[in-house]
């Protein structure tokens, strides 16, 4: 229990900045922050390493509220400790223009470590910042330099919990043994609905130590019990760590504590001024805070300011002792990319013979292996098909930390919260493939790294229905439309090798969100225009491939991905009857979208109003391209089972059919 009346008033401090914040909004959660307020205290006052003068240090300690519908909690706790979180931000809480959304959005420098709300993104953020930190201690710790030596802390639900992006990553936790992680559960047995008995029985102890957790159970408001369980954790190497806190929701709340009323909304005026009654609080102003209460919690300051001149101190030594290694450092650290790293982005040739896009990405990921040793990732149990293993650089094990292949096993979602967290640790720059079709088990996390513009990598392949024999349950129909609507998500298609060489530079080069490559299963040749045109041409997100033989433009054939060498061989046909057509290759829509009015009209002349698209996928969305008096090819209908030349001719993908579209295209 709280040894003193300073650390009881403290706790309580949590309590009341979240009732006054969330009644102040007239919206939000209180249930959580009241019954954490405990362990949250312990862990922020006892255990957590960080500076709030200089958030972003890479050996702070890490914290995650997974449960971010309880964000008045963290608030608080950044505005106490010290961080650059005024009080009138969380007077300001859930309004416009406030620091304080009403789940956590990703600022290093106030604090938050990571974007949460939805369910168990948190969780698996954590177990990618766990498995980065242990990728960089492997490379860059030395004896006597541990750079890297912290704790990955996070508070999370029995939502969280529910989720099975949440027990996606816990699995893949405890196989790989991350001990850095030490989770706090929320056990207080509400849910929204009501009792978590409606739904939720399973004895949790017992799956996570299934998983390979080490798992302890402690009375959530008794401070030294959960004190003592983050030591014992500290000590306990070789597995994560979970510590199943009960607690009582809406804790010293007199009519709301206990009951699924207080898991959201505001308690309301009497009984907010009942809450501080009971809790003993000396004011029933609106955010007050005592000031020894303050001054208790500031104390964060210089104990992180020492903690942190202990590891500059170290890193100073470390640069004596290993000049080179500081400095490869020092870049990663930075985001920075290595000088001339893309004179190893291999060219292709038509003499090359044809070769799958996603063969080709995999020949790019070997290429840049040995020049851009912080780019590490996997696939979902796919790397056969996806092309993501690099061989000759090991397993991400347990035993081998410095391996670069990660193995997610048959989890894309879990894959997809994990990339964020990895990214989010800094010095990385994480890919992960699978089949496009199942880009839709990953895409609440890949929707959380566009939000926080993480630099991910997505290698989707088996990019259209022609993917094949697998057949319609496969086979992609809206996927690119509906990736390419997410806001901060650049979606590239290319149309060749030299296409997905330009892609790849593209993707280690962008600042502002995660790059998706999508990438074909079948072979497509290497058209000889892209060893000229496709650096810079990807780059504009659309370039003229092939201008009109003839002496005018009649009509634009604008395509992409496997697509553009039929959209040539049409071009070929039109010519013979004395039809004009422009060939544009259009990889990326958004990076079009983005370049100046000039390039684009004279990409896309407006004089030109005849235009047909052609993309093996859903045609909505073209029309922004094509305009009122042009056509689209595409897919508006399911796939089918057979070799995908016959898929070719059934759906209309032909170079004589769009030919003969095209013509007919001209007469209406």
């Amino acid at each position: 229990m709280p040894t003193t009346d300073l650390e009881q008033r403290s706790i309580n401090a949590l309590r009341i900045l979240t009732i006054d914040g969330v009644q102040q909004a007239n919206s939000g959660h209180c249930g959580l922050p009241m019954g954490m307020a405990d362990a949250a205290y312990v862990l922020w006052t006892r255990h957590l390493k960080h500076n709030p003068k200089d958030p972003a240090w890479p050996n702070r300690d890490r914290f995650i509220l997974s449960a971010g519908h309880g964000s008045m909690l963290l608030y608080s706790l950044l505005h106490l400790t010290g961080y650059p979180l005024s009080l009138n931000e969380l007077k300001q809480f859930r309004q416009w223009g406030s620091q304080t959304a009403g789940h956590p959005e990703h600022n290093v420098d106030l604090g938050i470590e990571t974007t949460t709300g939805p369910l168990g993104q948190g969780f698996g953020a954590g177990v990618g910042m766990a498995i980065a930190a242990r990728y960089l201690a492997a490379r860059f710790n030395r004896e006597g330099y541990p750079l890297f030596a912290h704790w990955i802390y996070a508070i999370v639900s029995d939502g969280d919990l529910m989720e099975g992006v949440a027990q996606e990553a816990a699995s893949l936790a405890g196989h790989l043994g991350l001990d850095s992680l030490i989770y706090l559960y929320d056990d207080n047995d509400i849910s929204i609905e009501g009792s978590t008995n409606l739904a939720f029985t399973e004895n949790v102890r017992t799956h996570f130590e299934a998983y390979g957790w080490h798992v302890q159970e402690v009375e959530g408001h008794n401070t030294d019990a959960v004190d003592a369980a983050i030591r014992a954790a500290k000590v306990s190497k070789g597995r994560p760590h979970l510590i199943i806190c009960h607690t009582h929701i809406a804790y010293g709340s007199p009519s709301m504590q206990g009951s699924a009323r207080a898991h959201g909304g505001p308690l309301g005026a009497s009984e907010v001024r009942a809450t501080k009654e009971a809790l003993g609080w000396p004011s029933m102003e609106p955010f007050f805070v005592p000031n020894d209460v303050i001054a208790q919690y500031r104390l964060a300051i210089p104990q992180g300011e020492r903690a942190e001149a202990i590891w500059q101190d170290m890193l100073t030594n470390f640069e004596q002792a290993y000049p080179e290694e500081a400095k490869e450092l020092r870049r990663v650290m930075s985001g920075g990319l290595p000088e001339n790293w893309e004179m190893a982005l291999p060219r292709f040739s038509p003499t090359d013979g044809a070769i799958a896009t996603r063969a080709a990405s995999g020949r790019v990921l070997r290429a840049l292996a040995p020049v851009i040793p912080e780019l590490i990732g996997g696939s979902a149990d796919l790397a056969p098909s996806t092309q993501t293993f690099v061989s000759g650089y090991g397993d991400f094990q347990e035993a081998t930390p410095e391996g670069k292949n990660l193995h997610f096993g048959v989890r894309e979602h879990g894959m997809g919260a994990i990339l964020n967290g990895m990214a989010l640790y800094g010095g990385l720059r994480p890919y992960g493939g699978t089949f496009l079709v199942f880009s839709d088990y990953m895409r609440p996390a890949v929707r959380l790294a566009a939000l926080m513009q993480l630099p991910v990598t997505y290698v989707w392949t088996h990019d259209s229905v022609f993917l094949g024999e697998d057949g319609p349950t496969h086979q992609p129909i809206e996927h690119l439309m509906s990736l390419r609507v997410i806001p901060n998500l650049t979606v590239i298609r290319p149309a060749d090798a030299n296409e997905t060489s330009a892609a790849w530079k593209i993707a280690l080069e962008h600042k502002r969100g995660p790059v998706a490559l999508i990438l074909s299963r079948q072979k497509l040749p290497v058209l000889e225009q892209t060893g000229r045109l496709a650096r810079e041409g990807v780059a504009r997100g659309a370039y003229v491939l092939s201008d009109s033989p003839l002496d005018r433009i009649d009509l634009i054939i604008i395509a992409t991905g496997s697509e553009v060498a039929d959209a040539l061989e049409a071009q070929q046909l039109l010519t013979e009857r004395r039809i004009g057509a422009r060939v544009v290759s259009m990889p990326s829509w958004r990076l079009f979208d983005e370049q100046p009015v000039f390039y684009q009209l004279n990409v896309l002349p407006d004089n030109v109003i005849k235009r047909l698209a052609v993309e093996a996928g859903s045609p909505l969305g073209w029309e922004r391209y094509v305009g009122s008096y042009g056509s689209v090819i595409g897919i508006d209908h399911f796939g089918a089972s057979a070799p995908y030349q016959r898929l070719k001719t059934e759906f209309g993908f032909t170079p004589e059919r769009i030919a003969d579209r095209a013509q007919q295209l001209m007469v209406e």
